[in-house]
C-alpha cells in the first residue's frame, strides 16, 4: 500500500479551530502548512499601515505589488508569517487587524492575488491549507475538503483566549460584534465567499477537543492518501 501526496482544504467560521488543527494534521502527516487568513492579515498589516485607500484600484494594486508573504519556522518548528522580510505573527493577530481584515478580503484585486500565491504554494500538494474558500475557489479539486463551525459564544471565549495570549485583554462582547460583523462580510462578498463545498465533511468543534479536531482530520486524510 501506498500513500499518495494530497491536498487538504480547511474551510470555515473564525475562531473554529481551523488553523490550530490545519497546524498539528500538518506536523503529524508531514505536510506543509500554509494559514490563508494570515495572508489576508499581512495584506490588511500593510495596507494599515501605509494608508492604503480600499476604493483606490490603482492605489491597491501598487501596494500588492510591493508585498511578499511567506511562512518561516522558529525554533519551536511553528510557522509563522513574514511580511517583507519581517516576522509580524503577533502584530496580525491584534484586534486592530481583526477588525479589518474582512474589508480587506472583499476586494477582487486582493483575492486573485492571494489565491494565486496559494495555488503556486499548494502546486506539488502535500499540503494542508486553511481558510475561508480553499474548497471552494483555490483548490475546488481537493482530495479532502473540510468545513468547520462551532458555536458563537465558544468561538469568541476562544478569540478571546488567543487574543490574551498576546498580552491583549478584549471585552466578550467586543469579541462577540467582531465575529458577528465578519460571519456577515465573508458569506456575503462578492467575491470568494465563505461557503461550504458540496462535497466537504462538516465538523462542528463547540464540544470536541483539539485532539479529537486533529484526529477526524488525520483519519479523513488517510483514507484518501491511499492509493492502490
Amino acid at each position: 500500500m501506498r500513500l499518495k501526496k494530497i491536498v487538504i482544504a480547511i474551510d470555515g467560521y473564525s475562531a473554529c479551530g481551523k488553523s490550530s488543527t490545519a497546524k498539528q494534521v500538518a506536523k503529524i502527516l508531514g505536510y506543509k502548512y500554509i494559514d490563508t487568513g494570515a495572508m489576508y492579515r499581512a495584506v490588511t498589516l500593510y495596507f494599515l499601515d501605509h494608508y492604503i485607500s480600499l476604493t483606490n484600484p490603482k492605489e491597491v494594486s501598487k501596494a500588492l505589488d510591493d508585498i511578499k508573504i511567506q511562512f518561516h519556522l522558529n525554533a519551536e518548528k511553528q510557522s509563522e508569517t513574514f511580511l517583507n522580510g519581517l516576522n509580524v505573527e503577533k502584530e496580525i493577530r491584534k484586534m486592530r487587524i481583526s477588525d479589518n481584515v474582512s474589508q480587506v478580503s472583499t476586494l477582487k484585486q486582493v483575492r486573485e492575488a492571494m489565491v494565486a500565491q496559494q495555488r503556486k504554494m499548494g502546486k506539488e500538494k502535500g499540503v494542508v491549507m486553511d481558510g475561508r474558500d480553499i474548497g471552494t475557489v483555490v483548490f475546488p479539486d481537493a482530495e479532502l475538503k473540510v468545513f468547520m463551525t462551532a458555536d458563537m459564544n465558544i468561538r469568541a471565549y476562544r478569540r478571546q483566549q488567543e487574543l490574551l495570549a498576546n498580552d491583549k485583554l478584549v471585552d466578550l462582547e467586543e469579541v462577540i460584534e467582531n465575529l458577528i460583523m465578519r460571519d456577515r462580510i465573508d458569506t456575503t462578498r462578492a467575491e470568494s465567499p465563505l461557503k461550504k463545498a458540496d462535497d466537504a465533511h462538516e465538523i462542528d468543534t463547540s464540544f470536541i477537543t483539539l485532539e479529537e479536531q486533529v484526529e477526524e482530520v488525520v483519519r479523513l486524510a488517510i483514507s484518501r492518501m491511499v492509493s492502490e
